[in-house]
This record gives structure tokens, C-alpha cells and sequence, in this order.
């Protein structure tokens, strides 16, 4: 069988429903208790083999349903060395022993640095697209570890779908889905930063309290197939520690109740809020009756964090 040219796949954002963080450990990371979720959100990252040599062209495609990403967002993610797509690929040519190099494009559709997990989506996706090129077969819990290597998120953007997560969010279960939902995303100007998150909630004298509780609740949240107002309630503990955001984080939650949205939260360490759209809310009822300049997403949930393309 000959090898493809090119391999396309769409890499999924990820939500965090419900993120609880924990004492940190003696290797100065932190516990954690999520449960993720795939959405139909995505970049697209092709391929193509090359005698030799790495390289990366990224381009934006504005995917939101209202709003656009502010110039200073679309320019987070690295063009070159430093973006983790292109990382991933050396990785998985160097565990494979290839010799031959790759070239990615790389169409980003996922705000960058808001929460969504798109930049450990796209190095997912630049690890199976470089060994279906050269047609390596590789186990799933070997592509789980060399996922690691490259970030904690980057393991359940390999799973996908509906997943528990416990330890730095590498340890996954596999949940059953109670029942499908539509979620609306919105993304703020403003930014947080992660390292700045969890030194945060280290120093606070509330961030990190329940911790035993919220691992149980976690635990047992999927047991009988994942409902996500259940998986809501576990909260986020990085809530907690927005400091000077906080008034911004309130009033945009307001805003989006108000035009009818349930339940918003930060996704990961934010700054992205989302929350879930009810049965009877259309989604253009939503976007007509909010007041804000954010950029706004509605997705869907999805089954799987790649789409692969041969």
C-alpha cells in the first residue's frame, strides 16, 4: 500500500465542565480532577512528507458565529520553532526513527490562550498525521505518553470525546455520555495566565480547600453515563483566583444568562466562559439578545478530538 502525500486532520477545542485543582505535589505540579469534552470547534493541520526539515505556515480563519478575536489573540499562537504542532512532529519522527522531514499548514480557528486546549489539540493532531504519512502504526497508550511529553492536555486531545481526567489531567476514563448539548463560548479581551493561575491558588487561603470532596464528586460523576449539569457543579477552582478580572468575569456570566445561557464557567484556566444552551433556546435567539463585543462560538459536542483524512 503506498503511503499518502498528505494527511488531513481536524484537531477539536476541549472543554473543561468541571475542573477541581488539588494540593501540589512533591514534583511541584498539582492535582486535578476535570472532566473533558470534545466540541465540534476546530483547527485543521495538513501534512506533507518532505525529504528533509520541519516547517510550519499558520493563517487565521475566523470561525466565530458573532465578534472576532482581537489581533493581539490571533498573534499568541509561535509561527515557527516554538509552536507545539511543529514540536509534536519532530517528536514523532524521532520515536519512529523516520528519515525524512515534514511540512504542516496549520489553519487555527481555536482562540488561543483562552482555555480551549487548541494548541495541545494541534500537536495531537501534527503526531497521528506525521505517522499515518509514514505509515507507522503506534499503540494508544504509546501515544498517550509521548503526549505527555509534550503537555498535559495534550493526552485527552488524543482520546477525545467525554473523558475523567485525575492526576495533571494525563490519567484518563473513558465517561458515557448522558445526553447531547449545545454550549456557546465566549471570549473576552482580556487574558489570564496559567503558571500566574496556580501560583494564585498556592497562595490562597480558600482556592485549594475541599479538595477530598471534589475528587469523589468527580469521580463518581460519570458512573452512570455523564449528565452535564451534574458535571457543572463540580465548579472551577481557578474561579476563585481571577483577582482583578473577577468584576469582568461576573459581568460577562451575566450577560450571557441574560440571553440565555445556563451555567457559565471558566474552561481550563480561562479566560473563555461557556455555558450551556437550553433546548428551546435558538442559537440565533442568543446571539441577537446578548450584549457584549466578545467573540461568541456555539458548538457542539463531538466523540472523538481528531478527525483524520488520508
Amino acid at each position: 500500500m503506498s503511503l499518502p502525500r498528505r494527511v488531513r486532520v481536524e484537531a477539536r477545542a476541549k472543554l473543561n465542565l468541571g475542573l477541581a485543582v488539588g494540593p501540589r505535589r512533591s514534583d511541584g505540579f498539582h492535582e486535578l480532577a476535570t472532566i473533558f469534552q470534545s466540541v465540534n470547534l476546530a483547527d485543521t493541520l495538513v501534512a506533507e512528507r518532505r525529504m528533509r526539515g520541519f516547517s510550519i505556515e499558520v493563517r487565521h480563519e475566523e470561525a466565530a458565529a458573532r465578534g472576532a478575536l482581537s489581533a493581539r489573540a490571533r498573534g499568541a499562537v509561535p509561527p515557527g520553532r516554538g509552536n507545539l504542532a511543529l514540536r509534536a512532529a519532530r517528536l514523532a519522527v524521532r520515536y519512529a526513527g523516520i528519515e525524512g522531514g515534514v511540512h504542516l499548514h496549520l489553519t487555527k480557528r481555536i482562540p488561543a490562550q483562552a482555555g480551549l486546549g487548541g494548541g495541545s489539540a494541534d500537536a495531537a493532531a501534527a503526531l497521528v498525521a506525521v505517522f499515518a504519512l509514514y505509515g507507522v502504526e503506534v499503540p494508544l497508550a504509546d501515544r498517550l505518553a509521548l503526549g505527555m511529553e509534550l503537555g498535559a492536555d495534550v493526552p485527552f486531545a488524543l482520546l477525545g470525546g467525554t473523558a475523567l481526567g485525575l492526576g495533571r489531567g494525563e490519567q484518563l476514563t473513558r465517561l458515557k455520555r448522558g445526553r447531547s448539548f449545545r454550549a456557546v463560548i465566549a471570549v473576552p479581551r482580556w487574558r489570564t495566565q496559567t503558571a500566574e493561575a496556580f501560583r494564585k491558588l498556592d497562595q490562597s487561603k480558600n482556592g485549594l480547600t475541599g479538595w477530598n470532596g471534589k475528587l469523589r464528586f468527580a469521580k463518581a460523576a460519570g458512573g452512570m453515563g455523564l449528565w452535564p449539569y451534574r458535571a457543572l457543579r463540580l465548579g472551577n477552582s481557578f474561579e476563585a483566583v481571577l483577582g482583578t478580572r473577577m468584576p469582568d468575569f461576573v459581568d460577562l456570566c451575566a450577560r450571557l444568562r441574560e440571553a440565555g445561557v445556563r451555567e457559565p464557567h471558566l474552561t481550563g484556566s480561562g479566560s473563555a466562559v461557556f455555558g450551556l444552551l437550553g433546548p428551546r433556546v435558538l442559537a440565533r435567539c442568543f446571539l441577537d439578545r446578548f450584549r457584549g463585543s466578545e467573540a461568541l462560538y456555539v458548538v457542539r459536542l463531538a466523540r472523538s478530538g481528531l478527525g483524520i483524512r488520508r
